[in-house]
This record gives C-alpha cells, sequence and structure tokens, in this order.
C-alpha cells in the first residue's frame, strides 16, 4: 500500500504544471514561504577535498580535531562536496539550503578525557572567515553561486550569543562548570560580590544601552576574575572579541531568569550583546557575510539567550544590508528550543524580540506526540490555534519553518522507534512517511534533516543523530538498522531509491506547484482526542479553491466523512487516494489505510 501512494504521488506531481515556482533567474522574487528548505552540516555531508580534513593543523586528533571514527569529531566533510552533491539536493526538491555554521571554531575543547571537536560550527574563534576543515572564503563563493546558478537560495547558520570557550575565571578549574553569579548579589559596581571594592565608576547598568554608559564599564571582575591563556590571546577575529569586557562573565547558565541571556552556554563564553560596541561590532560581521557572499538568509541559533534590545537593532540592519545588495525576501529565523505545544513560548519571541520568524519546535512536538506517540490528532488544534499569536498572525505563522527531527535533538525515526519498541520497521516506516506527509503540505517551510530521506534512525540526539552522508567510518553509525533500505552508513547514501527520498521529492514537487500549500490559508475540518483523523482544508490565495488534507494517526484504516466547501465537489487526487466526487454538497468521504494520507485538489468550475 505505501509504494502505492508513494507511486501514486508521484505520477500525480510529474503531471502538475510548474505555476507556482518562479523560474531559476528569479529565485530572490520567491517568498520565505515558497522554499522547501534542507538542513545540512557540511563536515557530515561529503568530502571532496581531503586534503582539508586536519584544517591545516599539525598533530593527533586532540590538535587537529580530526578523527573520522568518532562521533564527536570531524570527519572531513566540506563546501567542495557539499557543491558536488547540489544534483541530489535539487532531485530531492529541496528550493533552499540551510548550512550549517561555516565559521572557523575552535578545534578541540572541553576537559581532559572529555574533548570533542567543532565539526558541527558552534565554537566560533574567527567570524570572518570559513573553518579551514571546511575548505575557503572562495569554496563559500563558489557553492552559493553553484546554488544561486540552479535557483536555490542559501540561509546561513549564525551564532551571536556565543563564541568559543576562549575565557577563564580564577576561580574555577578548567573546564569544571562555574556556578552562575547574578547581579544581586555580584553587581558590576564590586569586585567579586557585594564586600568587594568598589569599581566601575558610574556605570548604571546594562539597561542603559549607551556607549557613554558603557565606557564607564572597565572593569570585568564583578562576578569572577575572567582571564584569556596566554596562546588564546588573540585567536578570536575580529579583534575587539579578544576583551573579556565585552562579555557577560558570570559562570555558567541554568537557562532561567536572567541567566538565560548572560550565562554561558554550556561554558561557551556569553557575549554581553548590551554593550553598543558588540551590536555594531556583530552588525559589521555579519553584514559582511551578505556583502560577501549575497546569501539569502540567517538562522540565528540560540536566539532566545540574547536580550531583545540587541535584537531590535540587529534584525533591521540586516534586512537594510540585504534590499542593497538585491535581496528582498531575506529570511531571518531564530531558534527558541521548546519541547511543549505552547505557541505563545514562540510566538512570543516574534513580537517581544521582533525576530521576522522562529523554528517552529510546537509543530515538531505536535508530530512527536501523534505520530510516534498515542496523543490525539486535536495536539494539532492546540498548534493551528496558536498561529494568531504570532506578531503578524497567520502571517508570519506561513514563514515558520517546521521540521519533525534536527542535529540537536535527534531524528524522528529515532522517536518513532524509542516510543514503539515492538513495531515491525514497516510500521515504522509508514508512521516516518506519515510524519513527512504532514511536514511538506501543512502551512510553515518544511525543513528536511539530511539523512533523513535515507532512513537514518540515530541512537539518540546531538552527536547521535549527526550521521556521515559519505561512507562512515564511526561504528555506532554503522550498526544502526535504516528504515526503506538494507544498507548501513558504511557506504555512502546519496542514492535516490528509498521511499523515503521517492515521497519527499513527490511531495515537494506537490507543496511547489500549488500556490494553496505554500501560501495558502489553513482550515482544520476535523481532529480527535484519540489517534485517527486529521483533516485539513488549505486554500489557494488568488482563486480560493480548496486542498483537502486528510491524515490517519492510528494503526486501523478508518472511512469518515469530512466537511468540504459546498463548491467543491470533484477532486483530482495529488497523492494517496481520493474519492474523485463530493458525497453531498459540502462533504467527501476519505477512506484511509493505517498511518495514510491523501492529498485532494478541489477541481476549479
Amino acid at each position: 500500500m505505501i509504494k502505492s501512494l508513494i507511486l501514486s504521488a508521484l505520477l500525480c506531481a510529474t503531471a502538475i504544471p510548474a505555476t507556482a515556482q518562479s523560474a531559476k533567474t528569479d529565485y530572490r522574487a520567491r517568498l520565505p514561504q515558497d522554499e522547501v528548505i534542507y538542513f545540512v552540516l557540511p563536515d557530515r555531508f561529503e568530502n571532496a577535498d581531503p586534503s582539508n580534513d586536519r584544517g591545516g593543523i599539525a598533530g593527533d586528533r586532540l590538535k587537529t580535531g580530526y578523527d573520522p571514527t568518532a562521533k564527536g569529531f570531524y570527519h572531513g566533510g566540506d563546501l567542495k562536496g557539499l557543491t558536488r552533491r547540489l544534483d541530489y539536493i535539487q532531485h530531492l526538491g529541496a528550493t533552499a539550503i540551510w548550512l550549517g555554521p561555516v565559521f572557523k571554531n575552535k578545534a578541540v575543547q572541553g576537559s581532559p578525557g572529555r574533548q570533542s571537536a567543532g565539526y558541527h560550527g558552534y565554537w566560533i574563534t574567527d567570524f570572518t572567515q570559513v573553518d579551514p576543515h571546511l575548505g575557503t572564503n572562495a569554496d563559500m563563493t563558489a557553492f552559493v553561486d553553484a546554488a544561486h546558478a540552479r535557483g536555490m537560495k542559501v540561509y546561513m547558520d549564525i551564532i551571536i550569543n556565543h563564541t568559543a570557550d576562549v575565557i577563564q575565571y580564577r576561580e574555577c578549574s578548567v573546564g569544571v562548570p562555574c556556578p552562575y553569579r547574578d547581579r544581586a548579589a555580584y553587581p558590576y559596581q564590586r569586585k567579586g560580590g557585594l564586600g568587594g571594592k568598589a569599581i566601575n565608576g558610574g556605570f548604571v547598568g546594562d539597561g542603559v544601552e549607551t556607549a557613554a554608559n558603557f565606557s564607564k564599564l572597565t572593569a570585568a571582575t564583578y562576578a569572577y576574575t575572567p582571564y584569556v591563556p596566554a596562546a588564546e590571546r588573540t585567536v578570536k577575529v575580529p579583534a575587539w572579541l579578544n576583551d573579556p569586557i565585552y562579555y557577560h562573565n558570570r559562570g555558567d547558565s541554568t537557562f532561567t531568569n536572567e541567566s538565560s541571556t548572560m550565562g554561558d552556554f554550556s561554558g561557551l563564553d556569553d557575549v554581553m550583546t548590551e554593550n553598543p560596541r558588540v551590536v555594531s561590532g556583530m552588525i559589521d560581521i555579519f553584514g559582511s557575510w551578505i556583502d560577501r557572499f549575497k546569501v539569502d538568509g540567517f538562522r540565528i541559533d540560540t536566539a532566545r539567550h540574547v536580550n531583545p534590545e540587541f535584537w531590535a537593532q540587529f534584525i533591521p540592519a540586516m534586512l537594510t544590508r540585504a534590499r542593497a545588495n538585491g535581496i528582498p525576501n531575506f529570511h531571518i529565523f531564530g531558534e527558541v528550543s521548546d519541547h511543549e505545544i505552547h505557541p505563545a513560548v514562540l510566538a512570543q519571541h516574534t513580537i517581544v524580540d521582533k525576530l521576522p520568524a522562529v523554528l517552529d519546535f510546537a509543530f515538531r512536538q505536535a508530530v512527536v506526540e501523534t505520530v510516534a506517540g498515542t496523543r490525539g490528532t486535536d495536539a494539532f488544534e492546540a498548534l493551528l490555534d496558536g498561529d494568531v499569536l504570532y506578531a503578524k498572525g497567520a502571517a508570519t505563522a506561513v514563514i515558520l519553518p517546521t521540521f519533525t527531527g534536527n542535529h540537536d535533538d535527534g531524528r524522528f525515526a529515532t522517536f518513532v522507534r524509542k516510543a514503539f519498541p515492538q513495531a515491525s520497521d514497516d510500521e515504522v516506516l509508514k508512521r516516518v512517511l506519515l510524519s513527512n506527509a504532514m511536514l511538506l503540505t501543512l502551512r510553515g517551510v518544511p525543513t528536511i534533516y539530511s539523512g533523513d530521506e535515507q532512513g537514518f534512525v540515530g541512537d539518540g540526539n546531538d552527536q547521535d543523530a549527526r550521521e556521515d552522508m559519505f561512507a562512515s567510518k564511526v561504528a555506532v553509525y554503522n550498526d544502526n538498522r535504516l528504515l526503506g533500505t538494507t544498507k548501513t552508513t558504511a557506504t555512502e547514501s546519496f542514492g535516490e531509491t528509498n521511499p523515503l527520498f521517492r515521497e519527499i521529492a513527490a511531495l515537494s514537487k506537490v507543496r511547489i506547484t500549488h500556490p494553496a500549500l505554500t501560501r495558502g490559508s489553513t482550515l482544520i475540518r476535523s481532529r480527535s482526542e484519540t489517534p485517527g483523523l486529521l483533516a485539513v482544508s488549505r486554500f489557494d490565495p488568488t482563486t480560493g479553491a480548496e486542498i483537502l488534507l486528510a491524515f490517519n494517526t492510528s494503526a486501523k484504516p478508518l472511512t469518515l466523512p469530512v466537511h468540504v466547501e459546498t463548491v467543491s465537489t470533484r477532486f483530482t487526487t495529488l497523492a494517496g487516494i481520493c474519492a474523485p466526487r463530493a458525497a453531498a454538497p459540502g462533504s467527501v468521504m476519505m477512506t484511509l489505510p493505517a498511518f495514510g494520507y491523501a492529498v485532494c485538489a478541489a477541481e476549479i468550475r
């Protein structure tokens, strides 16, 4: 049944005229919601240039960071490899690439015995150049130009909240967590606590974000005594980032209260983004990447851990810089990690922080709880009812990047396996196919994590979910049982025959050729407090034509009537199996297999 559903989708997709998809030369005219995003960590994708595997560093893996057999070290993927595989990404149906951070990183950090490498890109030392493990700035130019030549956009993953762990504290051993010290017990105006000597005279606190006020913050010893090891005193670029005065220096965040924006993220140096010098410096840094490489958007890491006042200045500056470079639809979305179906938690950052969009963690949670869980489909009612809470309501909700799994939280297939340990591989595959159908047809910008299309099933989150697409040498990756194939990650994973690849490719084509699915409004038609039917209508913003989406999250087939518009009397099947005609004015009978789905387009008469 699953194979027939996929074949049906493929046949329908190839028969649709590409009316909604802009020509390649007009890729910048596409709105953010017109895209299908493919997220990739370049170190784990393809190795086209082994000469850069060690990043130009001599020594063993604790110096170079390179060990292709260890999940926490560099494996050799690079920008040349990514460029070489653009055909593959485009065949999948992606129109935009979210590129994991490419900035130069501290190669290795961590306490003795717990070291790992900056292969992921989130431990930046030099904000101006590509990490030598991944290539050169020229390689970055070649990659972006090659993507643009195909009509594909490139979104950079950027980090402002923190840098690599370089600054140390005299009061703490290297590699040992330092407890967070708050402003009440350790004010800026006293050295080392309330009983300390007076320092920073005239500084009135970080809430007055003027150059005159911050010029009086001259001592960084209010909470701890920060220092930079001699070997790393000039390691950060631009040079102003080497001065501890531009960091909070209050110890490790507990991710609550003020520490959420002022504490070190697992020891990483937390930038004092309240300081006007930092604001202007970050605008210069990331504006330069737009100027030099003409990228099409930013994904902002740890966005919720930066004070809102920073974003109020940074976001408009980036949009202005993009427009000056001929990029009218520069897409900015922040990471606001949350694991509840509480859209208000995400929405506040589009209002208070003024982020144009955020990653839709609530969408991910709804799919996890229903398809990789046993919650009823009313979870999606809680999700979609919250769309009105975003800064521009549904207009913001439609540009939120949606996803089902990622490099931090783990792969969706992993969640299914853990939730249903007795399920057959066939059932797990069906559940994952269903999750993809939701991702590619519901509102938001679908984001595919590389490897999901190849049936990757990791052992957990973080490092365990960052498998290689090229032939892997990591034993804990290669022993995983993949979905839709008998192969393992020990051989390269760029084939196009896996049923997950074929489904994503087919539904991506359906999506981008129907404005109702990219830009249309959403109306829930049917949902249940138990596993079963979720039915949603989406409407063409120009013609008003209806596309009915139906998903069955239960392990049993179902046949139920679904309310539709009275003018929707005849239907064309875009995926799955649809009734050709309404059963009566305003009602269509939907029949779905266990974990099945259908996409049905009402004919315009």
